[in-house]
């Protein structure tokens, strides 16, 4: 099967100020991988083991999986989750479910299961604290899910303790300003996939254009009519870290792509120091 164009494998470091953070906690090490997309056509098994491999020579405290692990059928789980296996930490992994893992009734559970079962933690609407009660991780459902409700998960973290928030889908940053998150890690749009040396990504430069264009054109214009307003509202997050009110979002371009692939936006292993 063709593989889709992508580029070598980047490696982004994120030093993270986080108030209040524990002194036994500082120099914590985090890694972030994302959207997968793990369908034999979207990522290779290269690409993957490299990433991998990436991230296990940082001997990193956590590794994070923010979520689209597989693209629609969720039968490459299976064979994606003994990679994934694969995978160091030294106080263990964990993940959320992204749009595309949720594709089917029965996919929730099967990916879930899957993860679960090579000792990945899949958090749904829950709270865990791998390090101690000094730093909380919360793990949300998709956005576009009907239990996307973070009002209860939030709530039940002691105000003074800080936390990192996973959750899919950049918009969901939006939402989350109600509550302190120290850092969200998210995904999704795969960092615009085509970006452009001055301009940006294309489908952020699309959008923000969006009212130069004559509204007779959109729906020849891929991001501006159909489903694609819906995709990514908030296109300026495609990737990189961004504060939002008080809280800051850090979206990790992923490591799959879709056509016709990546040009100037390389698949990316995140490692994060909080200090």
């Amino acid at each position: 099967m063709m593989k889709i164009l992508s580029e070598p494998l980047s490696i982004e470091h994120l030093r993270m100020a986080i108030a209040d953070l524990p002194e036994t906690l500082k120099g914590t090490k985090i890694t972030q991988l994302s959207d997968l997309h793990y369908d034999g056509l979207l990522l290779s098994d290269e690409l993957l083991i490299q990433a991998i491999e990436a991230s296990n020579q940082i001997n990193p405290d956590l590794v994070m999986l923010t979520g689209d692990f597989v693209t629609r059928n969720p039968k490459p789980i299976h064979k994606l989750a003994r990679w994934l296996e694969k995978l160091q930490s030294r106080a263990g992994i964990y993940a959320v479910l992204g749009n595309h893992d949720l594709e089917y009734s029965y996919s929730k559970a099967e990916i879930t299961d899957a993860l679960t079962n090579v000792g990945i933690q899949v958090l749904w609407n829950q709270v865990a604290y791998p390090l101690g009660k000094g730093l909380a991780i919360a793990g949300l459902p998709d956005f576009w899910s009907r239990e996307f409700n973070p009002a209860p998960v939030m709530e039940q973290i002691d105000p003074n303790t800080p936390r990192i928030v996973l959750s899919h889908n950049p918009d969901s940053a939006e939402i989350l300003q109600q509550w302190r998150v120290d850092l969200q890690l998210s995904g999704h749009t795969h960092g615009g996939q085509i970006v452009i040396p001055g301009v940006g990504s294309v489908p952020t430069w699309i959008y923000n254009s969006r009212d130069k264009i004559p509204e007779f054109f959109w729906p020849w214009i891929p991001f501006l009519k159909g489903k694609w307003p819906k995709v990514v509202r908030h296109w300026e997050w495609a990737q990189g870290l961004h504060q939002v009110g008080k809280n800051y979002l850090y979206v990790n371009r992923g490591l799959g792509t879709f056509p016709p692939g990546r040009w100037n936006c390389p698949p990316e292993v995140t490692v994060i120091t909080l200090v």
